[in-house]
């Protein structure tokens, strides 16, 4: 799977940093919080784990090795 972001004008982007990062999207909140527990020691939170406006669970870290790691709950989908 490809995936790609936007990067807002107001972060500060250098050449390299964040290059890539890895994304995890579980079935369950339960399934996404265990995940994010495990990876959450020694690492430096960029997003706190919460519900947001798009699913129930997100949240972005990087872990001690540099590796951002973005997870989130898969969301329902409901056709309008």
């Amino acid at each position: 799977m490809r995936s790609a972001r936007n990067i807002r004008k107001s972060s500060r982007r250098q050449q390299g940093d964040n290059a890539f990062y890895v994304s995890v999207r579980g079935e369950t909140a339960q399934e996404i919080a265990s995940l994010w527990e495990k990876l959450a020691e020694g690492s430096t939170v960029l997003q706190p784990i919460a519900a947001s406006q798009w699913c129930a669970l997100y949240g972005m870290l990087k872990d001690r090795f540099g590796v951002v790691w973005v997870l989130d709950v898969a969301a329902q989908y409901n056709p309008g």
